[in-house]
């Protein structure tokens, strides 16, 4: 249990790249280095995440914590997970509000943004060998279905640049029928589970509160898919509904997200910071967590019990196909945000190509590395 949480901290300390790579990382570490869990583990707890509504990889990592120790490993792993990127963005938040802005941030997010694309893509490109098969014509041939539903929830996630819950029940369904459809199909045989004056560190109102509250357990409950996925619906109330941020403030709030390691979801801390202080990033963190905890570990001993049956198997793997199929459609819609001209496009190529063909530099390192290249590039421009 402590080297598990113990690995959650760092993970939610170091890990940068968003879901796509933080469920990549899982997969690697956890997986594949250290095999403190199985494929058949791993692709349950990513299908239950993608179902359940809330931020992806927090999901995950709570669902691991508790396939080895129930309800207490699924509590450290998850606030061991969040902690680190909740301190760090409270900090950034309070710097925010003595210095009136962060132009600073955009520069660094230059390079970042663009490095972080070459990350989550070469993540995308191992869960899809392992998840859906090799990319090469035999197994095209043999798994063309699982390839198909892949293939559509890339196209769909990128013309929506949402990922759709429905197409993902959709997809295990069809799968589910195909593969190893049911003895007797009934309809309701199976239901898919749904600190100083100046930065405002104590500044906040009751009423508000609430407000804050209210809206973000709305986001927490309602929204399904990564992490990527939430960004619109803030958007939406943050800025356009309760006029909490004007739209420069909320663009910022979001590359606080993307530059600091851990889940993306955490930009509801810095969202709720700027709002109302640090209640009020304890309450945004709280209440946008708190439902994929409660949805994690009530459905995740239901899941793990019918995950045995043949038909709910293929049902996970129909899943997981447009799952997998849905992160990569992601990592295209990101990368039109952060890719904006050739020096961002050639820190992603080299950024990905260190990664495939090197073990020496880590993830933190590349970033920090893109970060510098970012600013010289930045002010390189401008003159």
């Amino acid at each position: 249990m402590r080297e598990i949480t113990l690995y959650f901290l760092r993970l939610g300390a170091w890990g940068f790249g968003g879901p796509v790579a933080l469920v990549g990382y899982m997969h690697r570490d956890l997986v594949e280095q250290k095999q403190w869990l199985t494929e058949k583990e791993y692709k349950e707890g990513l299908a239950l995440a993608q179902l359940a509504p809330g931020p992806l990889a927090a999901q995950l990592g709570i669902y691991i914590g508790f396939v080895h120790y129930g309800l207490l490993g699924a509590t450290l792993t998850g606030l061991a997970f969040v902690i680190p990127s909740f301190i760090m963005v409270v900090l950034l938040g309070m710097v925010y509000r003595l210095y009136g802005g962060m132009s600073w941030m955009r520069e660094v997010f230059y390079g970042v943004g663009a490095a972080v694309i070459g990350i989550i893509a070469v993540s995308a490109h191992k869960l899809t060998i392992k998840s859906v098969g090799k990319i090469n014509l035999s197994s095209l041939k043999a798994n063309w279905l699982l390839w198909s539903f892949y293939v559509i929830a890339i196209i769909v996630t990128i013309v929506t640049q949402q990922e759709q819950i429905m197409l993902f029940i959709g997809c295990g369904l069809i799968y589910m029928l195909v593969k190893s459809p049911p003895k007797k199909i009934r309809a309701a045989s199976f239901t898919p589970l749904l600190i100083s004056s100046g930065i405002g560190f104590w500044e906040y109102s009751k009423t508000t509160l609430f407000d804050i509250g209210l809206f973000f357990l709305k986001a927490g409950t309602f929204v399904f898919g990564s992490g990527l996925a939430i960004v619109p619906f803030l958007q939406a109330g943050v800025v356009n509904d309760h006029h909490w941020l004007t739209q420069n403030e909320f663009l910022d709030a979001v590359a606080v997200a993307m530059i600091t390691p851990g889940p993306v979801v955490i930009t509801v801390a810095f969202i709720g910071y700027l709002v109302n202080g640090f209640p009020g990033a304890s309450v945004a963190a709280l209440a946008t967590f708190l439902p994929c905890f409660l949805f994690t570990v009530i459905l995740a001993p239901f899941f793990k019990k019918i995950a045995q049956n043949e038909s709910i198997k293929a049902f996970v793997d129909g899943i997981t196909a447009a799952v997998i199929g849905a992160l990569v459609g992601s990592v295209a819609v990101i990368a039109t945000r952060s890719i904006i001209d050739i020096p961002t496009a050639l820190i992603a190529l080299a950024s990905a190509l260190i990664l495939t063909y090197t073990k020496k530099l880590q993830e933190p390192a590349l970033i920090a590395i893109a970060a510098v290249v970012g600013i010289i590039v930045k002010n390189l421009l401008q003159f």
